[in-house]
């Protein structure tokens, strides 16, 4: 039985006429009752009771017209669904995510992005930044949002990357409530850098740990780290218990307890998230409506956009001695 049978079979059920099944299908009557002729003899009984005045199903006829308008309507939408996989309309995505991306463009983007595509199964899953450049080299991630990477540089790796920036906030200093800095409108990074650091560590976060280590560069001396932990949230516990300050984007405002200062650092220092992707699938549909989205949603979101402002490129490769690394559970 071929598809092409059923076809000519549903045109004949439709119209009970062979003459205006024919036309219907751009053929003439003789092939058209042929091919209906050696459908019924696969079957093995007859589909159509004929007659000089009229065509009607048999009761066999009927069953088989429920069944192939199933079939073939289900045969339409497997075509349909592959060329919308073919044109990047359908399919997974995956998508690694910074945590502060939670608070900057991730909710919108994938408002956007699921108006735009809602064929595509999106995946969304929270790394580090380091660990995302590390899934999208294995090809275990479609898009990485990272922070403060520069996944060019890294000249030893066979697969390319390609990072673009699509988000730009300044870094604030987070302190206790109580501290003597707490209430300036500002702190210098000569004074930052006396009061105990909670940082990250470098090898899940190299591009943000640089980049932190770029802006106190300034300072008379290195930063005192006293803890290095891999999330923010847990940061802000430490900064909350009194252990210390730690430097952070501005959108960590969104989880701010009132026992937590955020003040800017002096000469608007700035950090970036970057959309990633293997150079090689710069081609997929898929990822591109989404790093599209990403452009989008930064642009409507009221604070400053990569695209208009970046000023800065990621820093020299700057090492952190760790003093004690507190790892906290995967949010």
């Amino acid at each position: 039985m071929e598809l092409r049978q059923l076809r000519y079979f549903m045109a004949v059920a439709d119209e009970l006429h062979f003459g205006r099944a024919a036309q219907k299908l751009h053929m003439s009557q003789p092939p058209l009752s042929v091919q209906v002729g050696r459908l019924e003899r696969e079957v093995g009984i007859s589909l159509f009771d004929r007659s000089t005045r009229r065509v009607q199903l048999t009761p066999a006829g009927r069953h088989l017209q429920e069944r192939a308008r199933r079939i073939l309507d289900e045969v339409d939408a497997v075509r349909a669904d592959m060329r919308d996989y073919v044109d990047g309309l359908a399919g997974p995505l995956s998508v690694g995510f910074v945590s502060s991306a939670n608070y900057t463009v991730l909710p919108d983007v994938v408002r956007l992005f699921r108006a735009r595509s809602a064929k595509v199964a999106l995946t969304l899953i929270p790394l580090t930044s380091g660990e995302q450049l590390e899934r999208l080299r294995d090809g275990a991630l479609d898009v990485g949002i990272v922070r403060d990477e520069n996944p060019a540089a890294d000249h030893a790796s066979s697969i390319p990357l390609t990072a673009e920036v699509v988000f730009e906030e300044r870094l604030v200093a987070c302190l206790p409530i109580g501290h003597p800095l707490a209430q300036r409108n500002e702190v210098t990074v000569e004074e930052i850098v006396e009061v105990p650091i909670i940082s990250y560590p470098r090898l899940l976060m190299p591009g943000f740990v640089d980049r932190v280590a770029e802006a106190l560069a300034a300072a008379p001396h290195a930063a005192n780290v006293v803890e290095e932990v891999v999330h923010q949230e847990t940061a802000l516990g430490f900064v909350a218990a009194g252990v210390g300050a730690s430097i952070l984007p501005e959108s960590v405002r969104q989880l701010i307890p009132a026992s937590i200062a955020v003040v800017p650092l002096a000469g608007a220092p700035t950090t970036r998230l970057l959309a990633v992707r293997q150079t090689r699938a710069a081609g997929d549909v898929r990822a591109t409506v989404f790093i599209e989205c990403l452009r989008d949603a930064a642009a409507s979101s009221g604070v400053l956009n990569g695209s208009q402002t970046s000023k800065h490129s990621p820093g020299p490769q700057a090492s952190t001695e760790p003093r004690r690394t507190s790892r906290s559970a995967r949010d």
